[in-house]
């Protein structure tokens, strides 16, 4: 933050998106626009954009420069910075009470809590010392959950498509699957 206040927290929902294949890709079909130009970014960029006319969400890109894939975040379990986390999601009457699992659960939740916005778009999360993400502890299979994706409905073949993965036992998920299998893989 401005005021050298440091948010953070564990990673613990995340979304793969698989680039020009991938339906519900913002670059399905190679759509390259202003808006989802940082998807074609190196690896380690940050990829930042408003939704539903109302939501900052954010990505991370993790293909080739060129090649737009990326992963969604989700979902952190809130850890440094707490209450500037619940100043920032607060600032509508209504959220003044939300306990720590609410911070954070959920794209736009995340990026509001974290006071990320478009200005953090096209970023280097490696080299900048304003948002980064840090290597932390490592999880195994049965400690992740497998399953489709959020909100998903219209992609064909790839609506169904196990390309998110949640931390099994956070309470700071934003939905859990019903009956969800295990999978491999890393959490920060």
């Amino acid at each position: 933050m401005g005021d050298g206040t440091r948010l953070g927290g564990i990673i613990v929902e995340t979304e793969a998106y698989l680039g020009i294949k991938d339906r519900a890709a913002h670059s399905f079909g190679g759509r390259r626009t202003p808006r989802n130009e940082a998807m074609y970014a190196q690896a380690g960029t940050a990829y930042v954009y408003f939704t539903y006319g109302m939501h900052f969400c954010m990505n991370v890109v993790c293909g080739k420069i060129g090649e737009p894939v990326a992963v969604l975040l989700r979902a952190l379990e809130p850890v440094e910075g707490i209450e500037e986390m619940r100043a920032n999601r607060s600032r509508r009457p209504r959220l003044s009470k939300l306990k720590d699992r609410n911070l954070c659960s959920g794209p736009g939740r995340l990026c509001e809590a974290l006071a990320i916005g478009r200005e953090l778009n096209g970023i280097d999360l490696v080299t900048s010392g304003t948002l980064f993400i840090e290597a932390g502890t490592t999880y195994g299979p049965k400690d992740l959950v497998r399953t489709t994706r959020v909100g998903i409905a219209n992609a064909l073949e790839w609506t169904h498509r196990p390309l998110r993965w949640y931390l099994r036992t956070s309470e700071h998920v934003s939905v859990r699957a019903k009956g969800g299998g295990g999978a491999g893989g890393k959490a920060l």
